[in-house]
């Protein structure tokens, strides 16, 4: 049993001040596997003061100062690897096909913002003016559940590139993950008050964050419902807001696909995280031509994507990570059935020899109209939706035809058709043939996927307030 009961504050783990306690979870086994204590408002408005006594000091530090920082936190992450994901594996019941990613990369967040830093120039000349770029204030970062490391670390690399003190609250079910991570970040020997990290609930802290009068930016990953609610309470103060939300990303299939090479590349794209991903492509077109064919293919590969734990090193679909969350793809299952779309593959309840644990089967559905709900809203399960269409028009219609806009990926042997169809999408990212992930390109999303943009230059701007100087 762990028992989280420290949050970090200017420099130094503190009791706080908070009395609520929230059980964690092993996903894959359903048993308690620890508490945590939750801060209050009194302690967001501690951590809050802590960062604004950091910032005058720290937003005047030097671009070789700030590298340096990232540098060290880089080492200090990197050096428990191992440790932050058995965490992972423990707390959220992440296969090892993801940890193998997510862990690496959110060490290496800050080594990427590094070389963004250094190319960076903080000041330039138009016309006239000399113009500075300067770290808006304060920052406030509200991470979810489905990748708590990944979130909080290329939040933290960004604020302190840019010269921003933060105040981090994760995701309390993550509350393991966070402190080993917290103990890493601790080791850096940053100054203090520079980054404070507060469990807490998110109507309690996350709310606060967001109508606190000295936070000046806020940084959300989540849900499209609880974006919605920061963007209120944040609009009273006029806070640079970036919000990265929902999604519900087409995966089209063109008429001039390999097959055997887009199915298994289709299902990798539609159940990452075991589905849990707001990038997954979790509506997949099929010209109608091919459609015969591709549920074929779609059935046979399926079958390769083995359910399990983390400790099978075959499992590429881990456990949802709560009952709640299991409960939520359950009736979207059932749903689906009840709006008239077939089954394909998977459908209620856990997979054959699974009797404990959260575990969802792989599921996908045929026969389905884009105006039905499991095509329409996200599920954050390992749930598909296959969608036929006529031609490459009725492709791009449909997959525009959704309040989302954040990552798409196309399937094909023509690069520059495919080039071109990128072009006519309405989202952040468009992927193709499985490309893997660019630190460097900016991610966000268009319509209620949110707003702003993440990673790059274009994180890093998001941090930073332009002041022309004129002569």
């Amino acid at each position: 049993m762990r028992n989280i009961d420290k949050i970090y504050l200017d420099g130094q783990f503190v009791t706080p001040k908070g009395t609520e306690m929230a059980d964690l979870h092993n996903p894959s086994t359903e048993e308690k596997i620890g508490t945590v204590r939750l801060a209050g408002v009194e302690d967001t408005w501690e951590a809050v003061a802590a960062a604004k006594r950091a910032f005058p000091a720290f937003s005047r530090t030097s671009k070789a100062e700030r590298i340096d920082m990232l540098k060290r936190l880089n080492a200090a992450v990197a050096a428990r690897v191992s440790d932050i994901t058995e965490a992972m594996a423990l707390e959220y019941g992440a296969p090892q096909t993801f940890t193998s990613f997510a862990v690496p990369h959110a060490a290496s967040s800050f080594l990427t913002m590094a070389s963004v830093l250094e190319d960076y120039e903080f000041e330039r000349q138009m016309g006239r003016a000399r113009v500075v770029m300067q770290p808006s204030g304060v920052a406030a970062a509200i991470t979810p559940w489905n990748s708590n490391i990944g979130f909080i670390t290329s939040k933290l690399a960004t604020a302190i590139a840019a010269g921003s003190t933060i105040v981090i609250k994760p995701s309390e079910m993550s509350a393991i993950q966070t402190q080993i991570l917290t103990e890493c970040l601790h080791e850096a020997g940053l100054p203090k008050g520079v980054f404070n990290v507060v469990n807490g609930y998110g109507n309690v802290v996350g709310a606060e964050l967001s109508r606190h009068p000295d936070i000046a930016k806020v940084t959300f990953t989540g849900s499209t419902a609880v974006g919605r609610e920061i963007l209120r309470s944040a609009a009273d103060t006029f806070k640079r807001v970036t919000l990265e939300l929902g999604g519900k990303g087409p995966n089209i299939i063109l008429d001039d696909a390999d097959l055997d090479v887009a199915i298994p590349a289709v299902l990798r794209m539609g159940f990452i995280n075991s589905g849990q991903a707001c990038i997954a492509g979790t509506r997949i077109l099929v010209p109608d031509q091919l459609l015969d064919d591709a549920l074929v293919s779609l059935k046979k590969e399926i079958e390769t994507f083995k359910v399990g734990a983390p400790n099978d090193p075959d499992a590429m679909i881990g456990p949802m990570v709560s009952r709640k969350q299991y409960d939520r793809v359950q009736s979207y299952i059932e749903m689906g059935t009840q709006e008239g779309a077939r089954l394909l593959t998977g459908g209620m309840g856990r997979p054959a020899g699974l009797d404990r644990g959260w575990f969802t089967k792989p599921t996908i559905f045929f026969g389905v109209e884009n105006q039905m709900r499991i095509a329409r809203e996200e599920i954050f399960g390992p749930v598909l939706s296959v969608i036929g269409y006529g031609d490459e028009e009725e492709a791009v219609s449909i997959a525009n035809d959704t309040q989302y806009g954040l990552q798409a990926y196309l399937h094909g042997t023509d690069a520059a058709r495919m080039q071109a169809l990128a072009d006519r999408l309405d989202c952040g990212r468009v992927v193709i043939n499985g490309a893997p992930h660019e630190p460097l390109a900016p991610f966000g999303g268009f319509k209620q996927s949110g707003i702003g943009r993440e990673y790059g230059v274009f994180g890093l701007e998001a941090f930073l307030e332009p002041k022309a100087v004129i002569v």
